[in-house]
């Protein structure tokens, strides 16, 4: 993955932070695609092993009438499908009611066990904030990902004492590296990752989603035109196409422990 003028003004320098393992968040099933397919899909190409978190089944996705009863089967094998694509094998549920997802304990404390049992090197997640100036970016369940994942990561992940029935089962606490999160406000994102190489495979696993695409041509558009204005954005040569987020540094050589 190649470094940008960008990305040396965010906290993550790829060359000297490794990454071994990764751990995605996102609220429905096509959600990672759009968002961070093309990283994913970089990660895996070098070595990295990525699981997936969907928090809902996606039961509320879709147009067609007639695939209400079977809506959740559907969606389930367009995502593993889709992360096949990308190299991604490990796909998590936490079976939340799509559109009803909130930033519960129940939740929180699905992803603290998540997260202590595969201990990533990056947590990647859907961004807390709303993005008004694309306000589809930030559907209520997005934002809800968001401040879970954001709570969880610290401090409860790292708080020995926080659901002590983990720690019981054996899951004890862990300092998360990296916080990386995506479909957030644009002045929040610091990092920009060239995925050029990797775009036609986060098309073809955005592709796969057909019961959630009603102009596959627009969406492909949208898709192809933000990556390029990333690029852009980060001071990649003409030509080029990027994904964006926002990285915050969870622990590191200057992090002070407290609660």
């Amino acid at each position: 993955m190649t470094s940008s003028p960008a990305q040396e003004q965010g906290p993550f320098n790829p060359d000297i932070h490794r990454i071994g393992r990764v751990l995605c968040f996102a609220a429905h099933p096509d959600d990672i695609d759009f968002g961070a397919a093309g990283t994913i899909a970089a990660w895996t190409a070098a070595g990295v092993h990525v699981s997936y978190c969907i928090m809902t089944d996606g039961d509320a996705g879709g147009f067609d009438p007639a695939h209400r009863a079977d809506i959740i089967a559907l969606r389930d094998a367009e995502q593993r499908r889709a992360a096949e694509l990308v190299g991604v094998t490990e796909i998590h549920y936490l079976h939340q009611r799509d559109g009803y997802l909130e930033p519960s304990h129940e939740v929180m404390k699905g992803v603290v066990k998540l997260i202590r049992e595969i201990r990533p090197d990056v947590v990647l997640s859907m961004h807390p904030e709303r993005n008004w100036k694309r306000i589809q970016k930030s559907h209520p369940d997005h934002l809800a990902v968001g401040e879970a994942v954001t709570r969880a990561v610290y401090p409860a992940v790292e708080n020995p004492f926080a659901y002590p029935e983990l720690a019981e089962a054996g899951l004890g606490a862990y300092k998360l590296p990296w916080l990386w999160l995506y479909a957030g406000p644009e002045e929040r994102e610091n990092h920009f990752v060239d995925v050029t190489e990797h775009v036609e495979s986060k098309l073809r696993a955005i592709h796969v989603h057909v019961s959630q695409h009603p102009d596959v041509e627009a969406m492909e558009a949208t898709v192809r035109r933000g990556m390029k204005l990333n690029a852009a954005r980060a001071g990649l040569p003409e030509g080029r196409s990027a994904e964006a987020f926002h990285v915050v540094a969870v622990n590191g050589p200057g992090t002070i422990a407290g609660f």
